[in-house]
Parts: C-alpha cells; structure tokens; sequence
C-alpha cells in the first residue's frame, strides 16, 4: 500500500514524536472513552428523615451513617438480599427511592430506554424488616412512585396508569384507553419530556386518597418516522413530534378518588382539572367493566364543565398539591410563553381561581421554584419580572406579599425554607455568572449572607431538619469533592476529594482553564475561558478551537469541573491546540436582558458575538488568525454551521454535530417560546438558517449526525447537505446508523466520532 503524504503531515508525525519523547504520561483517546478520566463519585448518598443520619451505596449495599461523628450506623439492604426469586444474581441496587416513611425501597431495573429522559424499568419493592423483595408488577413500567403514606406505588403501563396497594397486593387499573401515538396517561408526550423537563405526570395527594395526573391526547399531532437499521427490512419507528407552528397534544389534568373506588376498583369518581376546568368523569373511556369496548365516545361529564378557551393552543407545564389535599395547583401558560397563571382547584366543588398571572414581552421560563408554606396561606417561587431572577412571598389570595431577595445576579436554584428558623436557602450567581454558590435570607428578605466556603460551583441537598447538609463541590481546578456540612458551612466530613485523581491527571499533563473577558465592538462584555498548550509559548502562532453552544439561558463558561468533553480538548491542548469558549449574548446567569435580548432572532446576536470573539483572538500575538475553527453540538452545531457560513472570513474550520439547520424543524415548544410562530415571524426563522447562506462557505466543514436522532431530526442535515450540494460545496459527511442525539449507540461509537474528528481538526487546522 503506497502512503501518500499530505503537506504538513510529515511535520505533525514529527512534532508528535517530540511530544510523546518529552512526556512519558498524556491523555489518550482511548483512555477517555474507557473512563479513565472520570472522578469518582460517591453513589446514593441521601439524608435520611430522621435528621441525624445519611445513606450511600458502600461496597455491596446500602447503609445509613451518622452525620456528626460519620459512623456506620446499619445496613439497610445488601446484595444477598435482593436476589430475585428463580434468579441467582442480585438486581442493580443504584438506583433506588426509599418509601416516605423509609421502610421499603423501590429499585428500577433492566431499563430500557424510552427518549432522553424517558425509560420502562422492572421495579421491584423490598420491605426492609422483613427483608422481603417482590416485582411491583408484570412486565416494563414507568416513573413508579410510592404514596405519601407508603402503602401504595402508582406507576404507568402501556400509557395506562395503574396503582398498587402494597398491603393487599391489589393492582387497580385507573384508565383504559391509553395507547401509542395517541392516548397518554400519568406520563408526557415528547415534546413536554424534552422542552419541559419532567416524566412523572401524575402526583399523589398529601392524604394518598387522591392522584392528579396529565392526559395527553396527541391525535391530531403529526408523526415522524425513520429507520432502525440492523435487520433485512430496516425497522420503521415513528412518534408523534410537533414541529414550530404545528398542532400539540390536547392536555387535560384528571383527579382520581382512590376512596370512592374502594368497592368497585377502576370505576371510581375522576375529576377533570385542565386550565380552567374541573369535571366528574367515567374514568373508563368507553370501556364497561367487563373490558368489552362499547364506543369510541370521550369518557362521559358528569360534573360542571367551565370555560376553558382553546385547549389545543395552551401548555399545562406543572401541577403541584398544595399542602391540602383538596387543593391543587395547575400551572396555565399560553403557547407563546409569555402568560403564565397559577389556578388554585379545589377538587372538591369544582371551583378554580387565580392566584399568580404574570406576563412578559419575550417568554417565561418555567422552574420547579415553588413552595407551599405550613401556614397554608402562602407560597415561595422565583420570577424575572425585576430583570432577574429572584424569590418572592404570595399569599394564596394572589397578593404579592414582598419580594425576597434583590440584586443584579440570579437566583438559580431554590433548596426549601427551614420555617422552625427562618431560612431560606438558594443557589446563586451573586459572587460571579461563573459561580454557584448556596445562600440564606429570611422571609422578610433580610440577614442575607453566603454559606458556600469555596469559590465555584456546589450542589446542595439539606437534610429535613436543616441541621446538616451534603455539598457537591468543583471548579475548573477541583474534580468533585463530596463533603458533609453543618448549616453554617462548615466541612465537618469529606465523602470523597477525588485528590489521587487529581494527582493522576495532573501527571497526565492536565492543565486548568483560564478565565478572561473582553468588549465586543458594540461593547458588550462576553466572559470565556482560554485552554493553552503544555509549554505554551507566547511567541509561537498556535491554531484554535472555538467551543460553542450558545443558546438560551445556557453556559460553557462556568467555574466548574469538566468531563468527557472537557478531556478531550485537554487532549488537543496536548497536541498543540489553544482551545477558547466564548458565551455570547442570550446565555444564562446574566439577568434577563443578556439572556432574552435574542427573542425572534436566534443565532443573529450569538453569531456576531462568536465572530467578535474570533477577531479578538486574531489580535493574540500567539493566534494564527488563518487557523481558527469552530466546534458545537445540537445548538452548538447549528452555532458552528452559522459561523462557517455567515462567518466564514473568520473561521477556517468548522465541525458541527447534530445541529438544527433551520428552526422551522424543531419543536414547537422550545422554537416558538424563543422565535414565535413561523407565520409570524418568517424573517425571523429565515434569516438565521445556515441553509440560507451555504454559499458563503469557504472554509473546511465536518457534518455529523445520528440517524435516530428523535430530538434533532437527521432531516437536518439532509437538508443542508441538499443546500451545500446545490451551492456546488465541499464539505465531509459523517453518520452513524441508529444513533440518538447523544450518539451513544453501540460500541467504540463515542471514541470512533472523536477519532474522526480529531483526525479532521489535524489535517485541517494543525
């Protein structure tokens, strides 16, 4: 076989051979992908409702430990234990969910996966005094949840949903006509998992007497289809997926009365709670107790049927129970994303009323920043109505009671409020957008003061009594350190420091990013971090590789600890690659300005940013200006394929994965909450569509995509090859063959795309 030598080529061998001579120990491709370059995490670390004690998965079981002194307290449940009957292994213990009042443990196993968040599991429930495992039930359920009293498990089949009394062995079948593509209860159709971030769509009351749950009618949705290669005759999949300006599921909230179904399990009184509306309904769905279908007919009102305006153009994005179980809370939003009312139901009268409407010029984002006061008059949520976002006290009338926390910063995660104390605790961006750092102020908004010790990002779970609580901490420097704290902050334990990993890499050549900021033209301030060279010479021309994703409310810039990825582009430090993410305007931690000033026009202000940030670099006395590329994935590719084409005077190279092409392909949740409709704003869709400008390109371009990919279609880059190939363009092409949008399916797939393109960024800009 005759090598051909490429121009530079010989000179790349030979300055690898230098750099593998000087440096016995550097990161590998292939020890990526092995995770080898993974921290170690501490596994099912949870507080226990006792206030004193934690638990975590050691060795092969599950224990509880004392929070002061950091004792083994007892072993809850070991390997031995959860053998299931007929089988001689034990099930997979990680993931697992104790019962409210932490006698029993739910375990899902043998997952199979649904969409990116979605799966059907075999759940099995251990009692743990009498050491006893049983299946939950027949077959592959979904999002089972134990009742508040712990004596029932409600779960999803086949989009039906089901309970189990768990002190009778009793299986109750709540509804009956659920099906694919077309029916769904308890659970979420696509869209709803994806742009609003939940699965479980059904929610017990506080008493157990009552479950709320979602259904979801998606007949009128269109479908999407593509293969499933592997057999003679490629398999077809196809779901019902709403793409911009197209119709959605027909959502309705239902109330089931376990009590008044004690008799005649299956039949009992189902209220109807949607936007406005709470009805009595045949939960059967044309279905008489025998099981025989007699009609097609919507299930039969029985009860006060109110106005509920159009029920196809409004979201439902979450439910919640108060701490009355005859009260529900129903989150109304208009399908433009910038109404949101708070609906107060009382299921028992069938009665509704607004407690909380807000409105905005762009679109509201929807949190899970909520929370019911024991007093029963009032709620804590978080809202950007003052430019940031910031916590606020109502009263269940609808009147703003005060606003808690101010500042130019943003509160980025509620954690609860210890009522016996007076504090509410949250994370914030108030030090730097760069950090997440845990907070307490009380109700009046006063005594304010910062709990985290360390400067960079900490998750925090308290324990119930908000004595003590468990902090995941990192920064670009720091792997994760697992710590237990007192309330004031103090480390009274460390979990687990990752210190030998620490120690490991750095002998493997790792090297910490380094933070900067510059003035775009128009002067805005944009922050990034710079990853520079092993022996970085100030005066030597180094290509770079620009890391973007870019889109709404996001960060790459963040003072925290990076993983596969992050690895990688140490790996092209190694081999002489300066490696810089830029945050443009539109991303997150920056107040609502920043974050929101790219409503109707995605990808114009974040493209103009990126090329900001190209130019900047090109003034580097270290920056070959000829070589800078350009990498993304999902909104990130659809960033590099605006800035290969749009940009194309300033980035040599580019490679983008996954990427939507044009926003009239994606979803409508997420698309119109961002560009409006496409009837309204085709300027808008159009104009920031890299297939509109693939005849500026110019540069050496890489596109890659899954074939099925359910989230960004794979129609994507169909169409911009079509575009590229009409414009006569060069360009490389790569697929892989029934991969989703993470590109995970099968082996050596994830070290096999970062091959090729480590091999496309080495011929094309080293």
């Amino acid at each position: 076989m005759k090598i051909m030598w490429k121009p530079g080529l010989l000179a790349l061998l030979l300055w690898t051979l230098n750099v593998y001579a000087g440096e016995a120990d550097t990161i590998s491709l292939e020890g990526i992908f092995r995770g080898e370059y993974f921290p170690r995490f501490v596994y099912g670390l949870k507080p226990m409702k006792d206030g004193k004690t934690y638990c975590k998965i050691t060795g092969k079981s599950i224990a509880t430990f004392d929070f002061e002194t950091g004792k083994k307290i007892a072993t809850i449940v070991s390997a031995a234990d959860i053998i299931p009957e007929g089988d001689t292994v034990p099930i997979d213990m990680h993931d697992f969910t104790f019962s409210p009042d932490e006698s029993k443990i739910l375990f899902a196993t043998q997952e199979e996966q649904i969409y990116r968040h979605s799966s059907r599991n075999v759940y099995y429930v251990y009692d743990i005094a009498t050491k006893k495992l049983e299946k939950l039930s027949h077959g592959k359920q979904q999002v089972a949840t134990f009742s508040p009293d712990s004596k029932k498990v409600g779960f999803v089949r086949k989009n039906n949903l089901f309970y189990k009394d768990l002190e009778t062995g009793k299986e109750v079948q709540i509804t009956r006509d659920g099906r694919k593509n077309r029916i769904i209860y308890g659970t979420t159709d696509w869209v709803y998992e994806e742009e609003f971030s939940f699965i479980q769509g059904f929610h017990w009351s506080p008493d157990s007497k009552k479950i709320a749950y979602y259904r979801f009618d998606e007949s009128r949705v269109r479908k999407y289809t593509f293969p499933k290669y592997g057999n003679l005759y490629p398999e077809q999949y196809t779901y019902k997926y709403p793409k911009a300006g197209e119709k959605n599921s027909v959502v309705e909230i239902y109330v089931y009365d376990l009590e008044t179904s004690a008799t005649a399990p299956g039949t009992g009184n189902t209220e109807k709670v949607d936007n406005k509306t709470i009805e009595e309904v045949n939960p059967d769905g044309g279905f008489p107790r025998n099981g025989r279908k007699h009609s097609k007919r919507r299930p039969k009102l029985l009860g006060k049927k109110m106005d509920t305006g159009e029920e196809t153009d409004i979201y439902i994005p979450r439910i919640k129970w108060t701490r009355n179980s005859n009260q529900l809370l129903i989150e109304w939003m208009n399908r433009l994303q910038n109404d949101l009312k708070f609906l107060l139901a009382d299921v028992s009268t069938g009665k509704t009323k607004t407690i909380y409407h807000e409105t905005n010029e762009y679109y509201i984002d929807i949190t899970d920043n909520l929370y019911f006061l024991k007093d029963g008059k009032h709620f804590l949520i978080t809202s950007e109505k003052d430019g940031y976002n910031h916590l606020y006290l109502y009263d269940l009338e609808g009147n703003e009671v005060r606003q808690i926390t101010k500042g130019k910063w943003d509160v980025t995660d509620f954690l609860g409020y210890d009522e016996k104390n007076d504090k509410l605790y949250y994370i914030s961006t108030a030090s730097s957008p760069l950090n997440r750092e845990m907070y307490s102020v009380n109700l009046k908004g006063k005594d304010n003061h910062k709990i985290s010790m360390q400067e960079g990002t900490n998750e925090v779970q308290w324990n119930p009594s908000f004595t003590y609580f468990i902090n995941t901490y990192s920064s670009v420097d720091t792997p994760l350190q697992f710590t237990i704290c007192d309330a004031g902050g103090k480390v009274i334990r460390t979990l687990e420091d990752n210190a030998e990993f620490k120690k490991r890499v750095m002998q493997n050549g790792f090297r910490p990013k380094e933070f900067f900021d510059f003035i775009t033209a128009e002067g805005t301030k944009l922050n990034g971090w710079m990853l520079k060279p092993a022996g970085f010479d100030a005066h030597k021309k180094y290509p770079v590789l620009m890391y973007v994703y870019g889109g709404p409310g996001s960060q790459t810039v963040q003072n925290a600890w990076g993983y596969t990825q992050d690895f990688w582009f140490q790996y092209l430090a190694q081999h002489g690659f300066i490696i810089v993410s830029v945050d443009n305007r539109g991303t997150g931690a920056r107040g609502e300005k920043f974050k929101k000033m790219t409503y109707r026009q995605l990808g114009k202000y974040e493209t103009e940013d990126q090329i900001e940030a190209a130019k900047y670099l090109a003034t580097k006395t270290f920056v070959d200006k000829n070589r800078i590329g350009i990498f993304g994935w999902s909104y990130g590719g659809y960033m590099a394929s605006l800035c290969m084409t749009k940009g194309a005077d300033y980035f040599s190279t580019g490679i983008a994965v996954a990427p939507v092409t044009n926003w009239r392909y994606y979803d409508n949740i997420y698309t119109e909450r961002y560009m409006g409709l496409p009837k309204d704003n085709a300027d808008g869709y159009d104009n920031n569509s890299p297939i509109n400008y693939v005849d500026r390109l110019k540069g050496n371009f890489l596109l890659i995509h899954g074939t099925a990919d359910d989230n960004v279609h794979f129609q994507n880059s169909m169409e911009m090859i079509m575009a590229l190939t009409k414009a006569n363009k060069k360009f490389d092409f790569m697929a892989y063959p029934n991969s989703n949008h993470g590109i995970y399916t099968g082996k050596n797939t994830r070290l096999h795309l970062y091959t090729k393109m480590t091999d496309f960024l080495f011929e094309h800009l080293k």
